[in-house]
């Protein structure tokens, strides 16, 4: 933490005291009759406007203290900060004339003034004060953007990840979940100015050990709320939840993931280890990922397609960023595949469920699982790796609309057995080698047959079992979708209608 002291300062100390100031008087002026050039008057006393700002109350709040350094074990749930401001509120803007009002934005257009101001001037930021200072408050002071504080000591400095962290940290909450002696910390996304929140299934059910935790959720300015679980998905790992009594909220605008590219700027924001209206910087590190990850929450009934998996090797290396807190540990976990954007934006325990945004400050994801180096283990939990997963916007948007409308959302159903096609025998090519297919169910009707390996699938890339399953997941029960395989060495494609996955 910073010891700068953001308490407004009373700056009548340098332009000097007008109590104490000599006033010129009216006698003691020579006449400028003989035509004799007057001595200089002295200056007048310095005078505040009658219409400035006052000054900004110090509240005597206390002071923000420290956590102590995170541990990964044997550690209670994280409990939400008080609702203090160590820097106390923020002074007034002093009053505009009537030309600086004439050009007035308000925060939306701030947002976008910075970002576009960020891209033209280059990566370093928007280029000093000629930005920073017209759209921020004095340097040392507290910035608010809707009801979050994000804090600017140098406006001078402002950049591009400033400007998109206020415009989204409103829209992010972090949420603790316990059951008894078990319970962990993450983060979520405001989806509704009422208190509807977008999260993982893993955070709100502790990794499926309960259906009926205890919510506690802390929004960005500090106010606490309880919650209840709408529904939950563990196909994608993603559940909404309901605040109590909630208005007046902040929701996320939702940006398309499908037209993200490799490259493309990203900005987290969530609760690693429960340090709440955290935000970190990366890039799309690659497209067309799909991982499967240990979930003990996954659907008891596994489906027919894209459950084979290679045997001996090893640990998986993706995990679940649960945060702070003592979770029960599972003795039977079954796994889910999902899509996901890679990237390398920090991204630590704790900050499952919270945002993924592109330099706009729209949503892209909801981060979900971070990889760790040689595999998870039971005993810890390591850190970013620059290695981390989010569900894409265009699944996370369609999932949680059928949540709140029906309190659970559909999920597509293929109805083949598949594998990966490189680990086959006198392989020739990357793809989902089809093993089975299910009589009656949708790749029969399709005309998909035994020994056919997908290439494709609705437009996306496949070059495993996982790739397959997590697209078919993806979209919703019912859907069309084409799909494009090889057969004998020869390329073709049809048109399939995915039946219903059951959970």
């Amino acid at each position: 933490m910073s010891d700068t002291d953001n308490t407004p300062r009373d700056e009548s100390a340098a332009a000097g005291d007008p109590a104490v100031q000599p006033s010129p008087t009216p006698a003691a002026q020579p006449a400028a009759s003989d035509g004799a050039i007057p001595p200089r008057p002295p200056l007048p006393a310095a005078q505040t406007p009658v219409d400035a700002a006052p000054a900004a109350p110090v509240h005597d709040y206390a002071p923000y203290t420290a956590p102590l350094a995170p541990a990964y074990h044997h550690t209670q749930p994280t409990q939400p900060y008080a609702s203090t401001n160590a820097f106390g509120t923020a002074p007034k803007a002093p009053a505009q004339t009537a030309e600086e009002n004439s050009g007035k934005v308000g925060a939306g257009k701030i947002v976008a003034i910075l970002v576009a101001a960020a891209l033209v001037g280059g990566a370093a930021g928007i280029g000093g004060a000629a930005a920073g200072a017209s759209l921020f408050p004095t340097a040392g002071s507290v910035v608010t953007a809707g009801p979050t504080t994000v804090t600017v000591n140098d406006t001078d400095k402002v950049n591009a990840t400033t400007a998109i962290a206020a415009k989204v940290t409103p829209s992010v909450v972090t949420i603790s979940a316990s059951d008894g002696s078990s319970g962990g910390t993450g983060s979520g996304v405001v989806l509704t100015d009422d208190g509807y929140v977008v999260t993982n299934t893993h955070v709100v059910t502790l990794d499926g050990a309960t259906g009926d935790a205890k919510l506690s959720v802390t929004t960005s300015d500090g106010k606490v709320y309880a919650a209840t679980i709408v529904g939950t998905d563990p196909t994608y790992d993603l559940a909404v939840i309901k605040l109590t009594d909630a208005s007046g909220l902040t929701p996320v605008e939702f940006g398309d993931s499908t037209k993200l590219n490799v490259g493309d700027q990203t900005v987290a924001i969530g609760a690693p280890l429960g340090l709440s209206n955290t935000v970190t910087t990366g890039i799309v590190s690659a497209l067309n990922r799909s991982i499967q990850i240990a979930s003990s929450a996954a659907p008891d009934t596994q489906s027919e397609d894209g459950d084979e998996q290679e045997q001996g090797q090893g640990q998986s290396p993706f995990q679940f960023d649960f945060g702070q807190g003592e979770q029960q540990q599972s003795t039977s976990q079954g796994s889910i595949s999902i899509a996901v954007i890679q990237t390398d934006a920090a991204i630590n325990p704790g900050n499952s469920g919270g945002a993924l945004v592109d330099g706009d400050g729209k949503l892209i994801g909801i981060n979900v699982a971070i990889a760790s180096a040689g595999g998870s283990s039971s005993g810890s939990q390591s850190g970013s790796i620059g290695v981390g997963f989010s569900i894409p916007s265009s699944v996370v948007e369609r999932v949680t609309d059928e949540i709140i409308a029906n309190g659970e959302a559909t999920h597509g159903l293929l109805g083949a057995m598949v594998g990966d096609a490189a680990a086959q025998e006198d392989a020739t090519t990357s793809g989902a080698y089809i093993s089975e297919v299910t009589a009656g169910g949708a790749a029969a009707e399709a005309g998909l047959k035994k020994g056919d390996v997908v290439t494709e699938f609705n437009g996306y890339p496949i070059t495993d079992a996982t790739d397959l399953t997590a697209q078919v997941r993806a979209l919703a029960g019912g859907s069309d979708a084409k799909v494009v395989y090889t057969r004998d060495g020869k390329a073709a494609s049809t048109d399939v209608t995915l039946g219903t996955l059951d959970q």
